[in-house]
């Protein structure tokens, strides 16, 4: 890419984005940290009532466990279900709107948990909304770094995801330094300053629209020195004007020499889809299961520890620390969906390398719906000490999740309908998400504090997520028929000289 952004700072850009996922984007998700330390200052302590039969403090907290809750039901709702028309800015505006927009979101939403008190705990509902949008937003820009790097590109959109569930672990950190006495507005007053390296990143660091795929010759991106820019935006203004720049076109694969080009697929084909939909169920009750599993856990810990502080401290910490392996767990997926793209054999291109890459995914999709039932079946059983392999299935079980969701969407579908999709796909994954309250309900009241059997159920529920794999199968036989029919072999021959890195 003689002429255009460099190793360095590609290498640059991947390194910071990581960063940004791993320190602020999901932050959200390490709620049962912040939690700990909220009960401290003493949030919501008024919902307590006396009660001779609780364990802890002769009081019963349940409904101080439940507003909790919902501060991270409508939190982690929001997370998902704003992304669409995020996602729809994104996809309109380009990068640098939708930076701006998160960088305000969630500078706001650290400085209204700086400047909350226990008399004002009603700030940490708009708070948690701020931070989820700002965050999902943030992650949502960085996942196209991807395509700056050709044959690793599920490997880093999968590694951003790991990140951001990582990112979790800045509450522990929160609840450590809180516990060596630093204040929770000096914590969130930093985070809010920080604000200002997410801006500078994005003036730098990423394009100003979006980075194309497959790159165009002498590609370059972020502001650049007087006289000395070579950036794509130049590149666009000395092309002929009849010629389509690379942004301006759909980002389909290039059609082998002999092959017809396909029809162009609209948004609403893509979204009425039957692979689109059971994706979306797929996503929606695994993504249910792990909401509930973090929204429920301290009052979890407090009742298999039967109260004792010091084991829920204890248990929360190693939850924590777990969330941080995240960015290791999540790469694994990306291999597992470029798998065929590894060794000296010549790699498909066009619609065998799109079939070859659906193939793919229907590993992965399998994969983390058995490690999802797995660490639905330990988080069901009611001994303190299981929970440890709870935490660890959780964790790989969640990379591989969001990982894969984003993923398959770049995989299965144009890349011009990504950020809409993704965002459709995480907003209505987010209403069933809102479930989580009348489980957490249903607990707390008729089940009397007892999980096991919305454990269960959720088990049977998760049952389904198998039915996504299936439906893609069944595609990807569809696609093998269509093929055979049209007369494109499935498989290059030997002679074939191995063309560029194909898009997902």
């Amino acid at each position: 890419m003689a002429g255009g952004a460099g190793l360095a700072k590609r290498l640059g850009t991947f390194v910071s984005g990581l960063l940004e996922c791993g320190a602020f984007c999901g932050i959200i998700f390490g709620w049962a940290s912040l939690v700990f330390v909220l009960k401290e200052r003493g949030y919501f302590r008024w919902l307590c009532q006396p009660s001779p039969t609780n364990h802890t403090e002769g009081l019963d907290c349940s409904a101080q466990d439940e507003q909790f809750s919902l501060v991270f039901t409508i939190g982690s709702f929001m997370n998902n279900f704003m992304t669409f028309p995020m996602g729809v800015v994104f996809d309109r505006f380009g990068t640098l709107a939708a930076r701006l927009i998160a960088i305000s979101l969630y500078a706001g939403g650290t400085l209204l948990v700086a400047f909350s008190t226990p008399e004002l705990a009603v700030l940490l509902f708009p708070a948690m909304s701020m931070l989820s949008v700002g965050g999902i937003l943030l992650i949502l820009t960085n996942m196209q770094v991807g395509n700056l790097f050709g044959k690793y590109r599920s490997i880093i959109i999968t590694l951003y995801n790991g990140a951001f569930d990582s990112s979790s672990a800045i509450f522990l950190i929160v609840k450590l330094l809180y516990a060596q006495g630093l204040s929770l507005q000096a914590m969130f007053l930093f985070l809010a300053a920080c604000s200002a390296w997410h801006l500078l990143r994005t003036l730098f660091l990423m394009p100003r629209t979006r980075v194309p795929y497959p790159l165009p010759p002498g590609y370059d991106y972020g502001l650049q020195c007087p006289g000395r820019s070579r950036s794509y935006r130049t590149y666009e203004e000395k092309r002929p004007p009849e010629e389509n720049g690379p942004e301006e076109t759909p980002l389909e694969p290039p059609v082998p020499r002999g092959e017809a080009p396909p029809p162009r697929t609209t948004f609403r084909a893509c979204a009425c889809s039957w692979l689109f939909a059971w994706h979306v169920a797929w996503l929606s009750v695994m993504q249910l299961r792990h909401y509930l599993f973090i929204g429920t856990l301290n009052p979890l810990l407090e009742r298999l520890s039967h109260g004792d502080s010091d084991a829920v401290s204890t248990y929360t910490n190693a939850f924590a620390f777990t969330q941080l392996c995240g960015v290791l767990c999540a790469p694994w997926n990306g291999l597992i969906l470029d798998w065929h793209k590894r060794g000296k054999r010549h790699r498909p291109e066009g619609a065998r390398g799109a079939l070859a890459d659906l193939r793919a995914a229907v590993v992965s999709l399998v994969v983390t719906v058995v490690q999802c039932l797995l660490f639905s079946v330990c988080a069901a059983v009611p001994v303190l000490q299981v929970q440890f392999a709870t935490f660890v299935l959780q964790v790989i079980s969640r990379s591989f999740l969001y990982g894969g969701n984003a993923a398959f969407l770049a995989i299965a579908f144009p890349p011009q309908h990504f950020g809409k999709l993704y965002g459709l796909a995480m907003a209505l994954s987010a209403l069933v998400a809102l479930l989580q309250y009348p489980c957490v309900t249903l607990v707390q009241g008729p089940l009397q504090g007892d999980p096991f059997y919305v454990n269960v159920g959720l088990i049977a529920v998760v049952l389904l997520a198998f039915v996504s794999p299936v439906v893609v199968a069944r595609e990807c036989r569809r696609r093998a028929k269509e093929l055979e029919a049209a007369g494109t072999p499935l498989t290059a021959p030997p002679a074939a000289e191995t063309p560029a890195e194909m898009p997902h």
